[in-house]
């Protein structure tokens, strides 16, 4: 399901399911599914008199869950750091390159939450600097902090394809024995001097107190995935733990992305 208008749902609150005011159903069938059947099931179902407007496709068949790749390039993030498939070279003497394969996981760069992050991590001497990334995706900040220079790296996420994404592209990267990945915080143990956290505002807030106490006195915090009107709620959270710079904001898209940092009091 989509949005066929122009209402986006970024973060509902508890409890609650929002749904757009016009939305689109797209289905993928077998070729040889028996379309009278599969009409009169969802008259059925739906208890319909007839079929609301809809059009069918014969396509081709294809890896759909890879047909992205095909626009994903090679992208800088700050001064050295860059993210890219496989297939493309870097021109640039001094590149650190991420080497990088999502499969359904979140995280390539190309979102200003993540472009945030990257760029952060890219302005840090991260050297024998130890990095959790909470809420990993793909993996990319960790592997980021690891090929940057950091002495350890942890990476957390309750999707286990994220989980999974994270430690193929960990190995793809030389970098899979540096990293500890796990679907349970509970399960890293100690603390960070760099904390990277990109997921959304509402989960910021309610894991404030796990986030914060994984950052060592005098550690650094990133916090991102928030929308600027979301900006102060999740300084209010962390306000008791760290010293928080100005909010960085991110105008690249429709909506205004920020991100947090600040040092562990």
């Amino acid at each position: 399901m989509s949005d066929a208008g122009d209402h986006p749902v970024l973060l509902p609150g508890a409890d609650e399911t929002p749904l757009w005011p016009d939305s689109r159903i797209t289905g993928l069938f077998a070729a040889n599914v028996d379309l009278n059947s599969l009409k009169d099931d969802l008259l059925s179902s739906f208890d319909l008199g007839a079929l609301p407007d809809h059009r069918i496709e014969v396509l081709a068949d294809r890896p759909w869950e890879r047909e992205w790749l095909r626009d994903f390039r090679p992208m800088c993030f700050g001064n050295r750091l860059w993210v890219s498939p496989n297939s493309f070279d870097i021109d640039q003497d001094d590149a650190i390159i991420v080497r990088l394969d999502p499969g359904l996981a979140f995280g390539t760069g190309t979102h200003p939450s993540t472009a945030h992050c990257l760029r952060w991590l890219d302005g840090l001497d991260l050297s024998g600097r130890g990095v959790l990334d909470f809420g990993c995706g793909s993996g990319i900040l960790a592997i980021a902090a690891l090929s940057l220079g950091a002495k350890t790296a942890a990476a957390v996420d309750t999707d286990p394809q994220a989980v999974s994404a994270t430690r193929e592209n960990a190995r793809k990267n030389g970098i899979g024995d540096s990293l500890f990945v796990t679907q349970d915080v509970a399960e890293i143990a100690g603390s960070f001097d760099i904390v990277v956290a990109n997921i959304l505002a509402e989960p910021l807030i309610q894991n404030a107190r796990v986030i914060g106490d994984k950052v060592v006195p005098g550690g650094l915090l990133a916090l991102s995935g928030i929308l600027a009107e979301q900006a102060d709620s999740v300084t209010e959270a962390y306000r008791e733990w760290f010293e928080l710079e100005e909010a960085e904001t991110d105008r690249t898209t429709d909506q205004a992305w920020v991100r947090l940092t600040g040092k562990r009091i």
